[in-house]
């Protein structure tokens, strides 16, 4: 594996790491508390490492990446983040877990099968995409049954995800030539 495959992995398992520790504190300015946490900002980088990978390395080495970083993210996440006696806790590590592979290797595919329209077309589509199918894994699978209002934390993290995966195509642009295939 080339060193830039190895660092988008290792970068992949930090965003994983970072999200899930940060869903689990709502952001308490404006009222927000209710509808929104931390974790909505960090995540959608972890669609740009995808993108990039998947735009550099095509299909192959970008699912290369979301496994690679999948491994190192769950890893951490069970070292840093998980309260193994605290059952939200687990569920946020079997959700996380669970989205994420099931939105980015959603995404790698979405991708892949628009990599030939305009530069920012197969990013956009493919994190919109990706970032509801994770966002509704994740938030059901973590706090179904909980009492915790997960339909409105979720809708207010889509909304936030999306915010920021519209922004991320400014990284997306500048970075698109920084990733050679070896």
């Amino acid at each position: 594996m080339n060193k830039s495959l190895l660092l988008l992995s290792v970068l992949m398992g930090v965003v994983v790491l970072a999200s899930n520790y940060l869903v689990q504190f709502p952001i308490k300015y404006y009222g927000l508390e209710k509808i929104l946490t931390y974790g909505a900002l960090s995540y959608p980088i972890a669609f740009l490492i995808t993108d990039l990978a998947n735009r550099s390395y095509g299909k192959l080495g970008a699912r290369k990446i979301v496994y690679i970083g999948f491994s190192i993210g769950i890893i951490f996440t069970l070292f840093f983040s998980t309260n193994f006696s605290d059952l939200i806790s687990i569920r946020i590590a079997i959700g996380s877990g669970t989205a994420f592979l099931v939105a980015q290797l959603l995404d790698v595919k979405v991708f892949d099968q628009l990599r030939k329209k305009k530069w920012f077309v197969a990013p956009l589509v493919s994190s919109f995409i990706g970032s509801i199918v994770d966002t509704f894994l994740f938030f059901s699978i973590s706090f179904y049954g909980t009492g915790v209002s997960w339909i409105i934390l979720s809708l207010g993290d889509l909304i936030i995800k999306i915010f920021v995966s519209l922004i991320m195509l400014i990284p997306f642009r500048i970075l698109l030539g920084t990733f050679k295939a070896a």
